[in-house]
């Protein structure tokens, strides 16, 4: 099969989240199987990009409401990712370094809607343009999500109109919501169909390509369930449609998620001498943070967001020295400035217990999960979660919150074959409480080398999930 993904995000050109590193690793594995996969994503002029080589494939222009606008589709030359890689450049759109933030002023860009419709516009135009046409195109959230609209509705598009669509939500809080006459900007369509666009009276593009995509797939089972209870309104929607939703549980690249090789390491390491290995990676961490390795280590690593619950973790941190836990604390990544400063004096006030990076560091990260013992997760909302199965990978042992994908990855210690620390309510209580039930697994030396040999032998590799997204694109050709 020839399977199109259209994406903003793919790694490691351009990530913002858990989008990016689906993206960057679903075709590679769909191409491992024998498969033909490709991805097309926005020319952003981030660093990456400007130093990577580029072939020139096609120019042209495409209508956009009652005006037009000039792209270019680009071709990464000797990609080495595994998949063919097209670039989507339309002037004054994605000549900018963020994806969807401007990093000077940590702002969305204001023009959001022209960038990603735009985007689907020339993505589309490139493949209706091509002699052979994909069997399956896959889209990816919001930005994304009215491709399945178009080539079914738009006359431009009647070559595309019966080749099966997916789109897979990796984050439902997210909708693509704008006023209804945004329609307009689309290729012509028959506006009796308007309402395919509509929800509530808004362009909602998330419940468009709901509505229009061929198959609705999510990151795991546990998020669709969890989305056709709760999804800012979609919920109903998600349930009329619930015979063509599943939950396929994302996978990790363990090409590049692999102790035994990771250049970000100290000391590389295998379940053959993982004790060695991340003593050693904990130690150069220690150093780095001034910490003591003695005591068990918890790290967090990722957007410091509500639906991540890290507006939860100063307060963790705090109630911790208070009750005297002997343990140590990391937090790494960015997001709300209000964090920041909480995390900025929190730095000041228990140093030698907790410090932070509040920034993107992708070889920190690396080096976090390698020399940590623990991994805070205290979401709220978690589609998948890509860093509990990273960190098992790395024989570090998740604490999490129950939600999504997290309640489908991580076992309770204290169940059955259990291998993790999981509370059920977004509640400081029940995270101290996790916390502390972790640093006893920590005091216990040969239990806790066990779980830690039990995790790292679990099977969490893209090539499982690839079989069944595979399994889902057939299941449309029959």
């Amino acid at each position: 099969m020839k399977i199109v993904h259209i994406s903003a995000e793919c790694y490691p050109v351009a990530k913002a989240g858990g989008l990016g590193d689906v993206v960057g690793a679903l075709p590679k594995y769909l191409n491992q199987a024998g498969h033909k996969a490709s991805v097309i994503m926005p020319h952003y002029h981030n660093n990456w990009l400007q130093d990577a080589e580029t072939e020139l494939l096609y120019e042209e222009r495409a209508p956009f409401g009652q005006a037009s606008f000039a792209y270019r589709i680009s071709k990464l030359v000797n990609p080495g990712l595994g998949f063919d890689l097209f670039l989507v450049d339309i002037p004054g759109r994605f000549d900018r370094p963020g994806v969807y933030l401007d990093p000077w002023t940590g702002h969305g860009y204001w023009d959001e809607k022209e960038r990603f419709f735009s985007f689907q516009i020339a993505a589309l135009d490139w493949i209706n343009h091509q002699e052979e046409k994909p069997d399956v195109v896959h889209c990816h959230d919001h930005h994304t999500a009215l491709v399945p609209f178009m080539m079914t509705q738009s006359f431009r598009y009647e070559l595309l109109k019966n080749i099966p669509t997916v789109l897979t939500i990796h984050n439902g809080e997210y909708q693509g919501k704008y006023d209804i006459e945004s329609a307009q900007l689309l290729p012509d369509f028959d506006h009796y169909k308007t309402g395919l666009l509509d929800w509530d009276g808004k362009l909602n593009s998330l419940a468009a390509g709901i509505k229009t995509a061929w198959k609705v797939s999510t990151v795991s089972e546990g998020y669709m369930d969890e989305l056709q209870e709760f999804c800012h309104g979609l919920e109903y929607l998600l349930l009329a449609e619930s015979a063509k939703t599943t939950g396929i549980l994302n996978g990790i690249d363990t090409e590049i998620w692999d102790p035994s090789t990771d250049t970000y390491l100290e000391e590389h390491y295998s379940l053959r001498n993982y004790k060695v290995g991340k003593s050693r990676n904990k130690e150069e961490l220690c150093k780095e943070f001034d910490l003591n390795p003695d005591n068990p280590l918890f790290s967090f690593i990722g957007r410091l967001v509500r639906e991540k619950g890290a507006d939860l973790l100063p307060d963790l941190i705090m109630k911790a020295h208070e009750k005297g836990i002997d343990a140590n604390f990391i937090v790494l990544g960015t997001g709300d400035p209000r964090l920041h400063e909480i995390f900025e004096n929190l730095e000041n006030q228990y140093t030698g217990y907790f410090d932070s990076r509040l920034e993107y560091n992708e070889g920190l990260a690396h080096l976090i999960y390698a020399g940590s013992d623990f991994l805070l997760m205290p979401s709220r909302v978690e589609p998948c979660g890509l860093n509990q199965l990273y960190s098992m990978r790395y024989g570090t042992i998740p604490v999490v919150r129950k939600t999504g994908g997290l309640a489908d990855t991580v076992i309770d210690v204290d169940e059955e074959d259990g291998y993790g620390f999981v509370f059920e309510d977004f509640k400081l209580q029940e995270a101290v409480e996790a916390v502390e039930r972790a640093v006893e697994l920590f005091s216990k030396k040969r239990l806790f080398a066990s779980k830690r040999r039990h995790i790292m032998k679990l099977d969490f590799s893209w090539t499982k999930a690839a079989e069944n997204y595979i399994s889902m694109y057939k299941s449309m050709k029959s």
